[in-house]
């Protein structure tokens, strides 16, 4: 018997989803996403809070970024949501009024959580560098672990590694360095649920 073909996704499908959910086309197929888990939208906040006075607009800070939270990007027929995306030196003022944005990002981090590191270590991981995305960051608050990527020759290339008691000070962010706990002021190391015990 012939298996049924798989229909693949268009934008009505993520249109259709209910507005407390990301939705994403990769690859052809829906996924959806609920809200980061409050350890990941607090590390999340914690990250744009060093980044944002350091680097984000007005002019005269190291590199004048303007960052956004959950952009939606179209690039081809993908359509990827990350968690923080930010472009450099007013890039992509042109599209500051659309639905979605197809000028890739300097910079794209996403905060891997179990229901979305599959996405976003695999596919999500070729859509950017296929799309031409300047650096990508994997911020996995569980293990305490911040991993830096640049593009060569359309793969992603790591350029380092932060863990827990480390300062961070990677591209494109590396005239700030910043203590990589601050982005876990919250876990207590003694508590029974942190990541240490």
């Amino acid at each position: 018997m012939a298996e049924a073909a798989i229909r693949e996704a268009t934008y009505a499908d993520p249109e259709a989803v209910p507005a407390h959910l990301v939705a994403e086309i990769i690859d052809g197929r829906l996924e959806t996403q609920s809200s980061l888990p409050p350890r990941h939208g607090a590390a999340a906040t914690a990250l744009m809070g060093e980044l944002g006075p350091a680097f984000g607009r007005p002019q005269g800070r190291p590199g004048n970024w303007m960052f956004c939270w959950r952009p939606e990007f179209h690039f081809g027929s993908q359509v990827v949501v990350p968690d923080m995306a930010g472009w450099q030196n007013g890039r992509m003022l042109a599209e500051l009024d659309a639905a979605f944005i197809e000028t890739p990002p300097d910079w794209v981090c996403e905060v891997l959580s179990p229901p979305t590191a599959r996405l976003d270590r695999g596919p999500k991981h070729r859509i950017y560098a296929e799309a031409g995305v300047g650096h990508l960051w994997l911020l996995d608050p569980a293990d305490g672990v911040l991993e830096a990527f640049a593009p060569t020759d359309g793969q992603w290339l790591l350029l380092g590694t932060v863990q827990r008691g480390e300062a961070v000070s990677l591209p494109p962010f590396d005239a700030v360095s910043f203590p990589l706990d601050d982005l876990f002021a919250f876990d207590d190391p003694a508590a029974p649920n942190s990541p240490e015990t």
